[in-house]
């Protein structure tokens, strides 16, 4: 395995990938459930990270999409390595702490570990929610550059709560866009890759892009897609994908771990930084170097 990157310069971009999914998180948690109508109407372009919302959050507050990621994130710096029961087990804290939002297939999944040490759930067709694919960057990090770790580790994190063919797809696929793009992976490789996929799966198709940004995967994916290409940096990005509304918090966390990725820690406006709490932003930075010298990548560091 050769890297195609600079060790200095993929440090830099997995924290970037990191912060920028907190930060999407947390600017599209306040519109999350709006219409695009209604956020014409209130805001006009929504583009600041204010808090409020149906949530009620403070300014640059994270919900469940941050959180299980870094759930993940620390179970693999408690044990020293990947492992499900221990991912499974930071789950079920983090739910018996009464988080500010939690999916029901999560809650559903989480719960059945606790109840039963479940570490799969059985298939539901049923489960195409985001929830997994949502939390998917430390499995991309501690597995680059390696595509058969990454789709094991995408699957096992997934499987404690969504089993289900497209939940899997989409997992799959952002891990593999989050390789390249670590990488330096240019966006019209990256389109690519994702042209490819799209004819592999045909219903995550994009093009015309139909405007739906809701919990299924692949409305989220479709609409992740749409704005990561058609933006022209960080926050073009992101604001453009937030304010499709719906499930906002999740496509803006998405959309933000590729943007930051690809766009570097220079991208992200200092103004969306100076509203998240510098702990956490300690912590995101911190995990990321961890899974990344982790990472069989990290034996080129």
């Amino acid at each position: 395995m050769i890297l195609n990157i600079d060790p200095s310069e993929l440090k830099e971009r997995a924290r970037a990938a990191f912060v920028g999914m907190a930060i999407g998180d947390a600017l599209g948690a306040t519109v999350e459930f709006m219409t695009t109508a209604e956020i014409a109407a209130k805001y006009g372009v929504f583009k600041e990270v204010t808090g409020g919302g149906w949530l009620r959050l403070k300014p640059g507050q994270i919900t469940d999409d941050t959180e299980m990621a870094l759930c993940i994130a620390r179970a693999v710096a408690k044990n020293q390595g990947w492992s499900r029961e221990a991912i499974a087990q930071q789950f079920a804290a983090w739910l018996k702490s009464r988080p500010v939002d939690c999916g029901d297939t999560c809650r559903k999944g989480i719960r059945a570990f606790m109840l039963h040490g479940t570490l799969e759930v059985p298939y539901n067709q049923w489960d195409g929610g985001n929830g997994a694919a949502m939390r998917m960057l430390p499995a991309a990090l501690l597995s680059l550059p390696d595509t058969e770790l990454m789709k094991k580790y995408a699957l096992e994190q997934a499987r404690l709560t969504h089993h289900q063919a497209l939940s899997d797809a989409a997992c799959i696929c952002l891990g593999t866009l989050l390789h390249q793009i670590l990488q330096g992976a240019s966006k019209s490789s990256l389109r690519r890759e994702v042209d490819g996929f799209v004819i592999r799966f045909p219903t995550f198709c994009f093009e015309p892009y139909r405007g739906l940004a809701t919990g299924y995967v692949v409305d989220t994916m479709q609409t992740v897609f749409h704005w990561f290409f058609k933006g022209k940096d960080f926050e073009d990005c992101l604001v453009g994908t937030v304010n499709q509304g719906a499930d906002a918090d999740t496509t803006g966390a998405i959309c933000g771990m590729l943007a930051g990725a690809y766009y570097g820690m220079e991208s992200i406006p200092r103004r969306w930084l100076k509203k998240m709490d510098v702990k956490l932003l300690r912590e995101l930075e911190e995990h990321a170097d961890r899974l990344i010298l982790a990472s069989p990548a990290g034996r080129f560091m």
